[in-house]
């Protein structure tokens, strides 16, 4: 296989030390194709097809991605290096079999550059959306396009189903060291590169100071001791039995709901949050009663531990503007969509 050679000079070895708030540019494919190996990686950390249609575009810094909560192992959170989410950039899945998760892009620093906003913009053209699957349109002599999308699959399961490989996927690898609650430097990254206030930063210790207590209480502690049944903050816990009821609403995008009270959604769910295998969290209890658009019904994603695509029986809701924002999980900056069940959810009529 091709390999590149991997950039060492000022683009990929110094830090770009960026904030929320500021303007980058995504390099053109010739650079980028300059940062990354022969799997289409930069520290293990996979350049997808998809996020060709960025290259040339200006776009300010959402998060700075300098830790993330580990979905594969459980294992907590984890260090990311020199890594940021971008406003407006999202996976739509086109490389990877439709995945709907949406999940954010992280972009290394060696993968942009800090720009004036007022300053002309480069002559990089933007890729078209729907280069990074067909590649019509594309140019002859474009080599990065087919190593990137040679990299989005993975050696087929023992059944021969196909499996993909992406950012969400690799994350171990591209994050392998665990970041300890304890570590008082990643608190002070989230008030410095303007992830959070200091607030929100004091909110979300607290919460996982009280987790990691209930966690030791009932280790340690006799049953009449614990807080709440030893639960997490939010104290969601499943009241249904093991078969979990379900429910059709036919949501469309663009149709207005409201997410139900969490007394009714702890009715749908068995004693591991789940309604017919979908989970509740904790950080979805925030917006019971809150009242948003639907955005998409979810059909298919990614299963991060094996790159199988999930398909479901009952589609999943999106929500237009509701993420995960790391309220109770440390001030995680991946900004989850969470689906949700229709059973989760009521119409309501819009107003006049």
């Amino acid at each position: 296989m091709t390999r590149f050679q991997v950039v060492t000079g000022s683009r990929a070895g110094e830090a770009l030390n960026l904030r929320v708030g500021e303007t980058v540019e995504v390099l053109g494919e010739a650079e980028i194709m300059a940062t990354l190996d022969g799997r289409g990686e930069l520290d293990q950390l996979p350049f997808m097809p998809e996020m060709l249609a960025f290259c040339g575009r200006r776009l300010t810094v959402h998060k700075v991605a300098h830790k993330l909560c580990d979905t594969i192992s459980s294992s907590g959170m984890r260090r990311m290096e020199r890594a940021v989410h971008l406003t407006g950039a999202r996976c739509d899945g086109q490389a990877h079999g439709g995945c709907q998760t949406a999940c954010q892009f992280y972009w290394k620093e060696a993968w942009l550059k800090r720009v004036d906003p007022t300053s002309p913009t480069s002559s990089t053209s933007p890729v078209s959306p729907a280069d990074p699957v067909t590649g019509n349109g594309l140019a002859d002599g474009r080599p990065l396009l087919p190593i990137l999308r040679a990299a989005t699959r993975k050696e087929p399961g023992p059944d021969g189903e196909e499996c993909f490989s992406c950012q969400a996927t690799e994350l171990l690898r591209a994050a392998p060291t665990c970041l300890p609650f304890k570590d008082v430097g990643q608190y002070v990254a989230d008030v410095r590169t303007g992830n959070v206030g200091v607030p929100w930063m004091l909110r979300s210790f607290l919460v996982g100071l009280f987790n990691r207590f209930q966690q030791a209480s009932k280790r340690v502690l006799p049953r009449w001791l614990w807080i709440r049944g030893g639960m997490r903050w939010g104290f969601v816990k499943g009241e249904a039995g093991p078969t979990t009821p379900t429910l059709s609403l036919d949501l469309r995008p663009g149709e207005l709901v409201r997410v139900k009270s969490k007394e009714e959604i702890l009715k749908t769910l068995n004693d591991g949050l789940l309604n017919r295998g979908m989970g509740f969290e904790e950080e979805m209890s925030r917006y019971c009663g809150h009242v948003a658009r639907v955005s998409a019904r979810v059909e298919r994603c990614l299963d991060e531990k094996t790159g199988r695509m999930l398909r479901m029986k009952n589609p999943c809701i999106i929500l237009d503007g509701v993420i995960c924002s790391g309220a109770y999980n440390v001030s995680c900056p991946r900004e989850f969509v969470p689906f949700w069940r229709e059973i989760w959810l009521e119409r309501v009529e819009e107003s006049s």
